[in-house]
């Protein structure tokens, strides 16, 4: 059978820790489809994956949280995540310390006797929405939801139930902090200090000396002393046979009473009448639309009249509007052949004025003129059917050891070979096709070539000839970027042996502008933005003491810069006072999580941990799957 490309955008995102976990686990695993993925049968009846003092680890826990971890982590990529991937990153081992650490805490409130009543649980469930029914709570919505997702009634309401508690403990522990009042100041001062600082940016027409012209003996030398630019990456040597749109769509019949039918269903796309960009401004009577009127024509704005009814502009657009359309003012407003205002006349909502913005013009495509673009849509969409209809021969041809030299003749496909590098500027089209790449990425020596549907409609089929070691590209092919490379190294040498003369000659007591037009900045923070300069400007902005000089290099960019002022943080008003809450509460969420975290693991290294391996590694392998 053949396969199309896999792709999944609707993955739940990471949950972060410390939150309400179990519910909003289990409301992303109903919500955003993660019910589908089974979690109770891992072999041998296996339930938990280890135990934390007395609390066990639930096995299906740790398999939702790894899941949701891996589709949030493949969210933020933007490609999908395999365990391998995620066990290489550390993320496994992460969810695990998660889940360890709800079960330590879980662990101490049953110790200690936390737990809510029956009345709280039921207050949660209720409150969920994916059991709300017409009329509230749905009870067979709650256990369909439920039995669709392999839980119970009962496992669900321990769940809340140890959350809850677990909430409440979290709560005690962190409740009573407070962001220590010297923390807050000295945060405040740091991020509310402002500099002023002048800026002498350097170019090459800062240069005193042009340039000297590079040789081609210079461009060699260059091209050899950084080959590793030009060396093309390892590649895949692929052969495959392939079959697109594109390529035989010129050869497919035209039907002439489709291309008409089609044309006559988009009409309306083809001939647009004239239309006007205009304004509609009602009124309660025609008596108050006539001295509205009468203003107008006095010299009064209509956006005054708009402002004085308590309305926008966007509030009175039509949009473009054609006459038919404007009813009874039609005819008044299309005589207009400039802006302006006529009325009052009749409307769906009360007597009103017309402003007349501009004027479009009637547009209108022939079929004869849109014949071309037709027909070739036509041709495409038999093409993509023709190729359909070719997949599963093609799949059965492979599947009975058919050559692809064999597919090609007997099918009508096109043999080639093409030299595949991720990432390379230089593969050939074919790579363009996601399927193509998704399919090159994991095609494996010995692999059977198997049909793949490309999102155009397209179908391929590869196999892997041989590993192209890394070759490094003819001078010829990348002289032009060895010149520009070339140059650019020139000049950033050149500018950075000139910011050190600058710098030198302003140490001496000459002035920054004497050497180019200088650019000041009177105040500006660490979160602030310097047009077309890099984070470093700023960075060094901040590390030095006024006066001071320094020069500032990154690709593409050199400039001198010297401080001029600094000016401590402001410690009244509303945007003073604002940064000082906003410092308070993150420092105070951070606290509370620090301690959090000790706590955690303080209750982590009393009770005891066990891990049953095996477990873990059958959810892994479910994973795999």
């Amino acid at each position: 059978m053949a396969k199309a490309p896999h792709s999944d955008d609707d993955t739940p995102k990471k949950k972060r820790r410390g939150a309400s976990v179990m519910v909003w686990v289990l409301m992303a695993m109903l919500i955003g489809g993660l019910g589908g993925f089974g979690v109770t049968n891992f072999g041998g009846g296996v339930t938990s994956i280890g135990t934390v003092g007395d609390r066990k680890v639930d096995v299906g826990d740790y398999a939702r949280s790894l899941r949701q971890a891996m589709d949030g982590f493949s969210q933020q990529i933007g490609q999908p995540v395999t365990l391998q991937q995620a066990q290489a990153i550390g993320l496994d081992r992460q969810v695990l310390q998660q889940v360890m650490d709800r079960a330590a805490l879980d662990n101490e409130a049953d110790r200690i006797g936390l737990s809510v009543g029956d009345a709280t649980v039921a207050s949660k469930v209720s409150a969920i929405p994916s059991f709300q029914g017409i009329n509230g709570f749905d009870r067979t919505a709650y256990r369909d939801v439920l039995r669709q997702n392999n839980m119970t009634e009962s496992s669900f309401e321990a769940g809340l139930r140890a959350d809850t508690a677990r909430q409440l403990l979290e709560t005690a522990i962190t409740s009573g902090l407070a962001t220590p009042q010297t923390l807050t100041d000295t945060i405040a001062a740091w991020a509310g200090e402002q500099r002023g600082f002048s800026l002498l940016r350097l170019s090459e027409k800062s240069l005193t000396a042009p340039l000297p012209p590079r040789t081609d003996a210079d461009l060699q030398a260059y091209y050899q002393a950084h080959i590793d630019a030009y060396t093309r990456p390892e590649a895949k040597r692929i052969s495959y046979v392939a079959l697109l749109p594109d390529s035989i769509a010129k050869d497919m019949a035209i039907d002439e009473a489709a291309l008409k039918a089609t044309y006559d269903s988009r009409l309306s796309s083809y001939v647009v009448p004239e239309k006007r960009l205009v304004e509609r401004l009602a009124f309660a009577t025609e008596a108050d639309a006539i001295a509205a009127k009468a203003r107008i024509d006095a010299g009064t704005p209509f956006e005054t009249l708009v402002a004085e009814r308590n309305l926008t502009l966007n509030d009175v657009d039509m949009g473009d509007v054609s006459q038919k359309e404007l009813a009874a003012a039609g005819d008044a407003v299309f005589a207009l052949q400039e802006p302006g205002v006529v009325g009052p006349f009749a409307s769906a909502i009360g007597p009103a004025l017309f402003r007349m913005n501009a004027i479009l013009s009637a547009q209108e495509t022939s079929f004869e003129q849109a014949k071309p673009e037709l027909a070739l849509e036509q041709q495409l969409e038999t093409a993509r059917k023709t190729i359909s209809d070719k997949v599963e021969a093609v799949d059965d041809a492979l599947a009975g050891g058919a050559t692809l030299a064999e597919i090609a003749k007997e099918q009508g496909l096109t043999l080639a070979t093409t030299d595949y590098a991720p990432g390379a500027d230089d593969n050939d089209t074919i790579t363009d096709y996601k399927g193509f790449r998704d399919t090159a990425a994991k095609l494996a020596e010995g692999d059977f070539p198997e049909a793949i549907v490309l999102d155009d409609g397209g179908l391929v089929a590869m196999e892997l000839d041989s590993t192209v070691p890394p070759t490094p590209l003819a001078f010829d092919k990348v002289k032009d970027k060895v010149t520009a490379a070339a140059h650019d190294a020139a000049l950033a040498k050149a500018l950075s042996e000139e910011a050190i003369r600058i710098k030198a000659a302003v140490e001496a007591g000459a002035s920054l502008g004497a050497f180019g037009i200088v650019s000041r900045t009177a105040q500006i923070d660490r979160q602030g933005v310097v047009a077309d300069a890099p984070p470093a400007l700023l960075e060094a902005v901040f590390q030095m003491a006024p006066n001071d000089l320094r020069i500032i290099e990154t690709p593409g960019f050199a400039a001198v810069v010297q401080l001029n002022t600094i000016s401590a943080a402001a410690t009244t008003g509303e945007d003073a006072t604002a940064l000082r809450e906003a410092i308070e509460i993150n420092a105070g969420r951070a606290i509370s999580q620090d301690v959090l975290q000790l706590y955690t693991a303080a209750l982590t290294s009393a009770a005891g941990i066990t891990l049953d391996q095996a477990a873990i590694n059958a959810v892994h392998a479910q994973i795999n799957n």
